[in-house]
């Protein structure tokens, strides 16, 4: 049963609190828009050489099917790390939850918010880490040729 807030002012300070998480969550949707960019370019160059596949020499197959290997390792590592982002995301939406439900039921949930923030900070770095594996492998699979 939700109990009446006495002032203004306990909502206001529930919204503050929940302020700083917004701002984390802001930047981890802009994380996640690069990710699944990146994933999109894999599975566009996939298509490509599906599409491709039967017009290539043997030479081209070849280097095909070593690119195709990169591209799997990259598709999922990127779906990985948007994984993790996400769960991140997540775990930010419970503490601005949570801080909100502390200060309208007047119970002590910081505990709680915590632990889901320390969630959404372990969710973070194990996507910044994948995707940092990611961009890793796509440029040891670019060879630029040299003049």
């Amino acid at each position: 049963m939700l109990l009446p807030i006495d002032n203004a002012s306990d909502i206001a300070h529930a919204i503050q609190l929940a302020l700083a998480p917004v701002f984390l969550l802001t930047g981890i949707a802009a994380l996640l828009g690069v990710m699944t960019n990146r994933l999109a370019r894999v599975i566009d160059r996939g298509r490509y050489f599906e599409q491709s596949w039967e017009a290539l020499d043997e030479e081209g197959r070849v280097a095909g099917r070593v690119e195709l290997k990169f591209l799997e390792k990259r598709r999922k590592l990127v779906s990985r790390a948007i994984a993790a982002g996400t769960l991140a995301a997540l775990m930010v939406c419970l503490v601005v939850a949570t801080l909100f439900l502390e200060a309208l039921l007047e119970v002590r949930l910081r505990g709680a918010a915590g632990m889901f923030f320390f969630l959404s900070m372990v969710s973070l770095i194990v996507a910044l880490g994948t995707f940092l594996q990611e961009i890793y492998l796509a440029t040891q699979s670019v060879r630029l040729p040299r003049f």
